[in-house]
């Protein structure tokens, strides 16, 4: 069985290193579905869950990423994410309550940088959430 080694960055830590069948990820153009041998490439990534089909127990690992980038080669994928939490330590009260509070720096935003932070900040945090809700699916 050919597998593809993936590699899950942050700033902070090393989230996933392993082997696995499958990866699929939120590409800047849409959804990326990458096997092993896969051609050659380089994108952006935008905020989304990244859902990796393990090749040692056929598990799903789920990481959400606030962006990043992405590096395929024919044995191996990169994530160096801007931000990468793990499927388990993703806490919906949390996001809930960024949200919010992006949504109020957008309504109170007196610039044009400040109102693009707080939108930047609201599309992460929107996509933890539904990050959230594909993981409660799939348990």
């Amino acid at each position: 069985m050919a597998t593809i080694h993936v590699d899950v960055v942050s700033a902070e830590e090393s989230i996933f290193s392993g082997e696995a069948k499958f990866v699929a990820l939120p590409g800047e153009s849409g959804e990326l579905g990458i096997l092993p041998r896969h051609t050659p490439l380089i994108t952006r990534i935008k905020p989304g869950a990244v859902r990796i089909q393990r090749a040692d127990n056929d598990q799903e690992e789920f990481v959400f990423v606030a962006g990043g980038i992405l590096e395929v080669q024919p044995g191996s994928v990169t994530v160096l994410a801007d931000t990468a939490i793990r499927g388990s330590d993703l806490d919906e009260a949390k996001a809930n309550e960024a949200k919010r509070l992006a949504e109020e720096a957008i309504k109170n935003a007196k610039s044009d940088i400040d109102l693009a932070l707080a939108q930047s900040e609201f599309a992460a945090m929107a996509a933890q959430l539904v990050a959230i809700q594909k993981l409660r699916k799939n348990r």
